[in-house]
C-alpha cells in the first residue's frame, strides 16, 4: 500500500481521485494554495467615490451594488445587495475617477473589520471588499455611442 504524506502532490490525487468536495489544496506550478480569499463583483456604483485619508494613508471607498432575483408564487422577485470596497494606492487614485451609475467588475479579497459605534456604544463588525483589480465595463458602449454621434454628424 503506498502511502502520501500531508501536503504532497500524491495527497492531493488521491483526493481528487475519491470525492472531489473534499479537495483541500488548488495546485499551481507544482505549489499548494491552501487557503484561497477571492471575490469577483459585477455592478454599478451607487455613488460617486468617495476618497479619504486615514493615519497618512489614502483610501478610497465605492458603494457596489449587485442585483439578483429568484421566482415565488409566478412573480420575480429583486434583490440588491451593497458591496462596500475599499481601495488602496494608485488603484485607489484610479478609483476616485469613478461616478455613480458606473459599471465595473472588481476582485478583490473579503475581509471584516471591528470598530465601536458611537451610535450604540456596541463593537460592530462590517463586511468589505479589499479591491485588487478594478475594469470598467461600460466604456465599450459608451465608445459605440460616441462613434454613432460622430457618424450622424459627418454624414448630415
Amino acid at each position: 500500500m503506498q502511502s502520501f504524506g500531508l501536503g504532497s502532490k500524491g495527497h492531493s490525487l488521491a483526493f481528487a481521485k475519491g470525492d472531489p468536495s473534499r479537495i483541500r489544496e488548488i495546485q499551481r506550478n507544482g505549489d499548494h494554495t491552501m487557503y484561497q480569499n477571492k471575490v469577483t463583483l459585477i455592478g454599478f456604483l451607487g455613488s460617486d467615490a468617495e476618497v479619504r485619508t486615514n493615519n497618512d494613508r489614502s483610501l478610497t471607498t465605492l458603494s457596489l451594488a449587485t442585483k439578483s432575483s429568484y421566482k415565488k408564487d409566478g412573480k420575480y422577485i429583486e434583490h440588491t445587495e451593497w458591496h462596500r470596497c475599499v481601495v488602496f494606492g494608485k488603484l485607489g487614485e484610479f478609483a476616485a475617477t469613478l461616478k455613480k451609475g458606473a459599471h465595473i467588475q472588481v476582485e478583490g479579497e473579503l475581509r471584516s473589520r471591528k470598530y465601536d459605534s458611537k451610535k450604540t456604544n456596541l463593537e460592530q463588525t462590517i463586511w468589505e471588499i479589499r479591491v485588487n483589480s478594478i475594469l470598467k465595463l461600460d466604456r465599450a458602449a459608451k465608445a459605440a455611442a460616441e462613434d454613432e454621434d460622430s457618424t450622424e454628424e459627418e454624414a448630415a
